[in-house]
């Protein structure tokens, strides 16, 4: 399969891409754009939005004038009006299958949203110095993944391309970054007949030309939202009158992080936003935590989550106060099956634009394309994450971010090329 006919077409692509990112839940245009890229592909079917979100599952959703105010900018780029009205309301996403007889029906998942950070304008960012860098300020393709969302596109298009028996899903999801887009996608039944499942992310701290054939250790994770209320009164004259929020807050966030570790593996907590207060002469009333807690195994973060929610609230008691804790987005942990770790690692070793493999590395956070590997796992599939390095000049989710365009070339190759075994006459699935 010579995917190097594509690489052009990639990279524009990824840059258009790159250009407009939209955070979680506002994707209207880059769903719109990917949309009209598999309409020119010819695939079967085309589901987005609503069609392929459970009912009540989406998790993280911003406030309806962030989201209009999203849907209004994407209608100044001239995409479809009619596929903007059906993601009105924060319904995004797609999923594009391709049906070519009989065979096992597998799946790509590529994550599609952008973060809310201000973009790099430093004349030796390569976005900015070859003219695709964010319009939108504030906003920016800080982790990669543009890249992703290409890559998916790539796939179908060098599938369509190849003599593929089966069918093929691939699953362009929405709200990664805020854990907010995987449990809906995973209840609403279209993983249910799916006999194998890659997902994929670029980086990692892994260079160009190394591919990573099965990624594990996922850190379950959970938001959580915590609100202290107290009683305010005036700081020089009565301050044994008041209930101070802030105190609360502050014993909390101390506690949280005395939070005993476990015999049975690693836990994280992080308290990442903290606000309390309105004047330095008044007894705070109101504080809030905005966090997230993570551990090694979806056990090990229920066993943070309680221990938590006991320091917040006795924080909150100590003082006076009442504390109303609320855990918001999930995602659990996830293994990699060694079918297709296996597979993949043979084939990114004979591919010509491969020059390293990993069989198998931790990634230390958290995805929640572990709720599709999951659901696919629990209906008696294999699931797997593949990592496609790339050169990226800055970290994940810092200013300089950017991704070396070599590497879609090498994440279409890979990833093709093992949905392409999986659905042979030999296919390992047989054997499974």
């Amino acid at each position: 399969m010579d995917v190097t006919q594509y690489e052009d077409w990639l990279i524009s692509l990824r840059r258009e891409l790159h250009q407009r990112p939209e955070p979680a839940w506002r994707e209207f245009y880059t769903t719109a754009r990917i949309v009209e890229e598999l309409e020119s592909l010819d695939v079967d079917e085309i589901l987005i939005g609503s069609e392929i979100l459970a009912d009540g599952e989406r998790g993280e959703v911003p406030d309806e004038a962030e989201l209009d105010s999203w849907l209004e900018q994407a209608r100044e780029t001239g995409v479809s009006e009619e596929l903007l009205e059906r993601l009105a309301g924060g319904y995004t996403g797609a999923i594009a299958t391709v049906e070519r007889g009989e065979g096992p029906t597998v799946a790509l998942r590529v994550d599609i949203d952008g973060l809310p950070r201000l973009e790099s304008d430093a004349a030796d960012h390569h976005p900015a110095a070859e003219g695709f860098r964010s319009i939108h300020e504030g906003a920016m393709h800080a982790c990669g993944h543009d890249a992703h969302a290409t890559i998916g596109l790539g796939v179908l298009r060098a599938i369509l391309d190849s003599e593929f028996e089966g069918t093929l899903k691939v699953i362009f999801q929405p709200a990664e970054e805020l854990i907010g887009g995987g449990k809906p996608i995973a209840e609403s039944g279209h993983l249910d007949d799916v006999d194998a499942l890659m997902a994929l992310h670029v980086g990692l701290d892994h260079p160009t030309g190394e591919v990573v054939a099965g990624v594990d250790g996922f850190l379950a994770v959970s938001h959580v939202d915590v609100e202290f209320a107290g009683e305010p009164a005036h700081a020089g004259a009565e301050p044994n009158v008041g209930k101070n929020a802030n105190l609360a807050l502050a014993t909390a966030v101390q506690n949280l992080y005395a939070i005993p570790r476990h015999k049975d593996g690693a836990t994280r907590v992080n308290a990442g936003v903290i606000e309390g207060g309105s004047a330095s002469n008044i007894i705070a009333e109101q504080a809030s935590i905005h966090g997230e807690i993570r551990g090694e195994t979806t056990e090990l973060m229920e066993y943070t989550k309680e221990r938590a929610t006991q320091v917040m609230e006795s924080a909150a008691e100590m003082h006076g106060c009442e504390a109303t804790v609320e855990f918001g987005a999930e995602a659990p942990s996830a293994e990699s099956d060694e079918l297709l770790v296996s597979l993949v690692a043979d084939l990114a070793r004979e591919s010509e634009h491969v020059e390293n493999v990993l069989y198998r590395d931790d990634l230390g956070g958290s995805e929640d394309a572990t709720y599709l590997m999951q659901r696919v796992q629990d209906q008696g599939g294999v699931a797997s994450y593949v990592g496609i390095g790339t050169d990226h000049p800055g970290g994940h989710h810092t200013a300089t971010f950017d991704v070396d365009e070599e590497s879609l070339v090498i994440g279409v190759d890979v990833l093709a090329s093992a949905l392409l075994e999986l659905a042979g006459e030999d296919s390992p699935l047989d054997a499974a």
